[in-house]
This record gives structure tokens, sequence and C-alpha cells, in this order.
């Protein structure tokens, strides 16, 4: 792998939406970039659901007596799915920049099959 392969991996995470714009128009065959593409949307998403999810739930039980406390209590869930997202983050950073293609824990075989490619 090339080091402006490795690069523009890399720039995948912490860019988000800017780093995988630049890997589509200027990494576009470089197969480490899209992989980490793929797998950065991956998580994400998964950051995105986490959060969506629990402001509905949040939502939904605000409504009913007494079940905001559980909401309340819902949201340490959403505090470890953030600290679990933020050690994947760093995972796919630390893959990026030694050129491996190692799906993320948990979530990076979904993450592949978002598109094909």
């Amino acid at each position: 792998m090339s080091t402006s392969d490795r690069f523009f991996a890399f720039l995948t995470y912490p860019l988000l939406v800017v780093g995988w714009l630049l890997v589509l128009i200027f990494g576009r065959g470089s197969r480490l970039a899209r992989f980490h593409v793929k797998q950065s949307v991956g998580l994400w998403l998964f950051a995105l659901g986490v959060t969506l999810g629990w402001a509905a739930a949040g939502w939904v039980l605000a409504w009913i007596p007494y079940m905001a406390a559980v909401s309340a209590a819902l949201f340490s869930l959403v505090a470890a799915a953030w600290l679990f997202a933020i050690i994947l983050w760093l995972m796919g950073m630390v893959n990026a920049l030694r050129g491996r293609l190692a799906p993320l824990p948990i979530i990076g075989g979904w993450a592949n099959r978002l598109w094909s490619g």
C-alpha cells in the first residue's frame, strides 16, 4: 500500500463527509481507501442510530408517568455506545495508517455490506 492510499484511508475517519468525498473523488482507485470509507460510514451510522434510537425512546417514555427516569437511565447505554464508537474510531484510524484491511469489531462486517465495490 502506498503512502497516499494510507493517507486517504486515514482521512475518512477524522474528516467524515469531507474525507469520504475526497476518497470518492481522488482516491477511487485505492482499495484500502474505499474499504475505510465503508468502515467510517458504518461507524457513523452506528453512532447516529444509537443516538436517534435513544431520542425516540426517550420521547415516548417521557409521555408515560414515572418513565422519564427510565429514559434518563437509558442514556448510560448511549454513553457506553459512544465510548465504544470512539474506540472503534481510533482502531479504524490506526488500521488505515498501517494499511490494514481489518474490519472493525462488531460493526465491520455490516459496514462492508453497505454497498458493493
